[in-house]
């Protein structure tokens, strides 16, 4: 078993001057150990940690509608719950790399693991929904450094042969965790308490703490990069980030623009997050390197990777939406269409990196094939009906299981292999970023598609009920002729029947509503396998090199 002494935090004061003809000494290169079990024990305990992050998000976000109940929280403020934690959770993000090179990926990773579980303690017990969206925004903050750190870790820490399998477990937080959201959720509410939906982080936080401490090699801090900390662009891209995320979750709620809350983060949170931009792109030493950007392969699989995501995140939504809604499912009972994608990843996302670690497969061919399956699963999905129970939701989920992997894993290998060693810092945080963006923008795009669909809807089969009301009329009144002996009063009859005309009436425009949304997203497969087939240029994994030969050659 390897071991890991401490790195020095800075080298040994020189005892005698060198001479002014002298030239200076290169700086000590960063200290790399040897690839080991103790290593690989760190590694998965960072792992661990951005899981437990996830988990914490999704959970709560799953399992609102009880922590509402139990904490006595409106709607409104139960969104304001999810959007403090989410607009934190993403700035945190965009600028963990400065930071944890500052203070040390190890210190960096097992202070931020540690807020992470003790901030949960006191969740259940906040006396007003103010102080727990504070807390929240702080848990948020702490739970969004994690994920830049296990990319980081997984480049640097992990053989070339095999780095291709640390982007694959850095893309277990994209598939994987999410899914995993809602059976944890039926777990802790319906077996243990409401409060576990906060604790659950707890036990999970001391392993991961431990696996931390005892297997990441201890890298040297350097405070001394404070005196050229880019202040400007952390005061001006904070404030824009956290605008634009709070203009995503509450915008269709507020009615968008015709509420000068959502007009106003809009207005100065654009402005900002342009000026951010412009800043970055001159700036010496930036959060960003917006010149990325022109790179095709980059801005290919940051496209793709946004997308890819989006997907994702609406794809899990649509059923869980429908069997709540239409058929009054619990969280413990949609639990299997979500394990049933979940678990297959522990196996799909190694077999899809190892196939990405080999030379002779182009890693574009499994993107596109990836993306092929959540386009034939959309597809599938505009069939839906009223008549759909949970069993006929499986093909679909089958499909995403093959395609969530093949889609993520080839996205961040197009991403980072053509990257050097220097420039890690400067894409974690921008693809980082774009991930939890992407969250956003899902549950945005979902809201706005499902209530204008609905609406639509809605309005066009009342009239076509108006229009057709004579001819209807010769079909007789079912309804009424089955709620006919249930009381003597004619006026509650009529009231009841228009009551469950309505109910049938929101039934069905919201199937066709979702119906609407897998088509659309049908057609965002079918644009971005025709991307993938004309933009990225092919990358091929990282290598040893190979050493030279010390044999003469034959004269």
């Amino acid at each position: 078993m390897d071991t890991h002494p401490p790195i020095p935090d800075a080298p040994a004061a020189q005892t005698t001057l060198p001479t002014p003809s002298a030239p200076a000494a290169p700086p000590t290169p960063s200290y790399i150990p040897p690839f080991g079990v103790r290593t690989a024990i760190g590694l998965l305990g960072v792992l661990l940690a951005v899981h437990i992050a996830g988990f914490n998000e999704h959970i709560t976000e799953i399992g609102l509608p009880d922590i509402r109940g139990a904490m006595h929280i409106g709607r409104d403020e139960g969104t304001w719950f999810i959007s403090s934690y989410e607009a934190f959770n993403i700035a945190a993000m965009a600028f963990t790399p400065w930071f944890y090179v500052t203070f040390s990926i190890y210190r960096f990773a097992i202070f931020m693991t540690t807020a992470l579980g003790l901030l949960a303690i006191p969740a259940p017990f906040m006396p007003d929904v103010l102080s727990l969206c504070l807390l929240r925004a702080v848990q948020g903050l702490s739970a969004g450094c994690l994920p830049p750190i296990l990319m980081t870790v997984m480049l640097k820490y992990l053989p070339a042969q095999i780095r291709v399998f640390g982007v694959g477990a850095y893309a277990m937080s994209a598939t994987f965790g999410p899914n995993l959201g809602g059976p944890l959720e039926a777990l802790w509410f319906e077996h243990v308490g409401w409060r576990w939906l906060y604790w659950e982080t707890l036990p999970l936080c001391a392993v991961a703490i431990a696996m931390i401490a005892y297997g990441l090699p201890r890298d040297p801090h350097s405070l001394a990069r404070f005196r050229n900390f880019n202040w400007k662009g952390f005061l001006l891209g904070v404030p824009a980030i956290c605008c634009v995320v709070t203009v995503l979750y509450h915008g269709d709620r507020l009615d968008w623009f015709r509420s000068p809350l959502i007009t106003h983060l809009t207005f100065w949170g654009g402005g900002l997050f342009v000026g951010f931009l412009v800043h970055e792109w001159f700036h010496h030493s930036p959060f960003f390197r917006i010149q990325f950007w022109l790179n095709r392969n980059i801005a290919m699989s940051n496209l793709t990777l946004v997308a890819s995501l989006v997907l994702c995140g609406i794809l899990m939504a649509i059923p869980s939406t429908y069997l709540a809604e239409v058929r009054g499912y619990r969280p413990v009972q949609t639990a299997p269409i979500a394990l049933l994608v979940a678990l297959p990843q522990l196996v799909l996302l190694p077999v899809t990196a190892a196939l990405c670690n080999m030379r002779a497969v182009d890693c574009r061919y499994i993107l596109a094939f990836g993306m092929s399956c959540l386009g034939v699963a959309c597809w599938l999905g505009t069939w839906l009906t009223p008549d759909w129970v949970r069993d006929n939701f499986y093909a679909l989920q089958i499909l995403q299981i093959f395609g969530q992997p093949m889609v993520v894993i080839p996205t961040l290998v197009l991403a980072t292999m053509g990257l050097g060693p220097a420039d890690g810092p400067f894409i974690s945080g921008m693809v980082n970023m774009l991930k939890g963006m992407a969250n956003a923008m899902a549950a945005a795009l979902f809201e706005i598609l499902l209530r204008r669909r609905e609406q639509y809807h809605s309005v066009m089969l009342l009239d076509h009920n108006g229009n057709q009301h004579t001819a209807l009329a010769g079909q007789g009144d079912p309804i009424g002729s089955q709620i006919a002996a249930t009381s003597p009063d004619a006026g509650h009859l009529a009231r009841n029947a228009q009551q469950i005309f309505h109910t049938y009436l929101h039934e069905q425009s919201l199937v066709l509503a979702l119906a609407d949304i897998y088509f659309v997203l049908m057609w965002i497969c079918v644009f971005y396998v025709v991307l993938t087939a004309i933009l990225p240029g092919r990358v091929y994994p990282p290598r040893v090199p190979s050493a030279p030969s010390t044999t003469a050659p034959a004269r």
